[in-house]
């Protein structure tokens, strides 16, 4: 996984949120984490991440209605979702509209990593599909 990647995790819960951005920097990546939709979208390095982890069930705006928000701006975050209350319904509407993974808590740290490595692929290839049709 490159290190040079920015992952952003989104969660209202601060003792999880803590957990996964520490999990991310041990693996040598940088991370961020922000209590809520808004402290992200907020951010002035929404555009640098490289992949986004949000709770499904959070205040204000969901980690669905994030996602849906980001796309709707134009921004192909590739997208991990988590939620604490799994829905098969949201699940599939998730995946169906993009979203890289959709985790259940508690989670395996293979899973999460497996998803990670997914997001960031997926982020590559973005960013090499543009590059090339900027050079054509």
């Amino acid at each position: 996984m490159p290190a040079s990647a920015l992952i952003s995790v989104v969660d209202d819960d601060e003792d999880f949120l803590e957990a996964i951005k520490a999990l991310i920097r041990s693996l040598g990546i940088t991370a961020e984490a922000f209590r809520s939709a808004m402290d992200f979208l907020e951010s002035p390095n929404l555009r640098d991440t490289a992949c986004l982890i949000a709770d499904v069930n959070m205040p204000g705006m969901t980690g669905i209605e994030l996602y849906s928000h980001l796309v709707g701006s134009g921004y192909a975050i590739p997208t991990i979702l988590i939620t604490a209350s799994p829905n098969d319904r949201f699940r599939a509407r998730a995946l169906r509209d993009g979203v890289i993974c959709y985790l259940s808590k508690p989670f395996d740290e293979d899973a999460l990593l497996g998803c990670i490595s997914a997001a960031l692929n997926e982020t590559i290839r973005f960013q090499v599909t543009h590059a090339h049709c900027a050079l054509s």
